[in-house]
């Protein structure tokens, strides 16, 4: 599905983690950092499956910054092997996000993107831990609203009223473009937004690193290189 006048949209807005940057493979590296020392090697799926059931729950109560969001989302997941994890291995994936690997086609696709769009990015993270993985995205973006400055985190509707408000364009006028059905699609078309599902897990069974939901978006490509392709004059 693929149908969409894309001169209809003067802003793109994008999720970043798993949309952009390949946090299945950051919040793989750091989870098995912990557990195989500990003879503890399950399945990738089981883990991301295991850990998006705790950072959901996390991220639905009060507010605490993304860094011990990881924190406490490591030490439910080696709970559940009955490991408990040390105060450094904890903090220590706390902070990995600025090492986790953007896509290989994240930095090239916003560049062409950027020349027709201006182009925002709503995230569930904290403000200094998006800095670094920006620095791996090579763009500027016009607007930045981050879980900090919104005090939560998707899938609340608050994140893309904020978003909205600092686009300061009718709501008609932006595309959100997100691999997160459950964070990003759901809420966005609740509130009324164009969506395009960049599909990071097309042929894998599951939901990853992130809880199942259903929705129906505008358009989905398998990587943002497809979306580009599409929309980029």
């Amino acid at each position: 599905m693929t149908d969409i006048d894309y001169g209809a949209f003067d802003a793109l807005t994008f999720d970043c983690y798993g949309t952009l940057i390949d946090w299945e493979a950051g919040i793989l590296a750091g989870l098995r950092a912990t557990l195989e020392p500990r003879g503890v090697r399950p399945p990738d799926d089981e883990l991301l499956e295991r850990y998006a059931v705790a950072e959901a729950g996390l991220e639905a109560g009060p507010y605490r910054r993304y860094r011990e969001i990881l924190g406490q989302g490591l030490a439910a997941v080696a709970a559940s092997y009955g490991i408990e994890p040390s105060a450094a291995e904890v903090a220590a994936f706390g902070g990995s996000v600025g090492d986790w690997p953007a896509f290989p086609d994240s930095a090239a696709a916003l560049a062409r993107l950027q020349r027709r769009f201006r182009l925002g990015v709503l995230t569930n993270c904290d403000d200094d831990l998006f800095a670094a993985s920006n620095r791996r995205l090579g763009v500027e973006f016009d607007w930045i609203v981050t879980a900090e400055q919104a005090g939560g985190y998707k899938p609340r509707p608050a994140n893309f009223e904020l978003l909205l408000g600092r686009v300061g364009l009718p709501r008609e006028r932006i595309l959100h473009v997100a691999q997160s059905l459950f964070h990003d699609h759901v809420p966005a078309r609740a509130l009324g937004f164009s969506t395009v599902w960049i599909d990071r897990r097309h042929g894998r069974a599951g939901g990853g690193a992130t809880p199942p939901a259903e929705a129906t978006p505008d358009a989905i490509f398998a990587d943002m290189a497809s979306l580009a392709a599409a929309a980029a004059l």
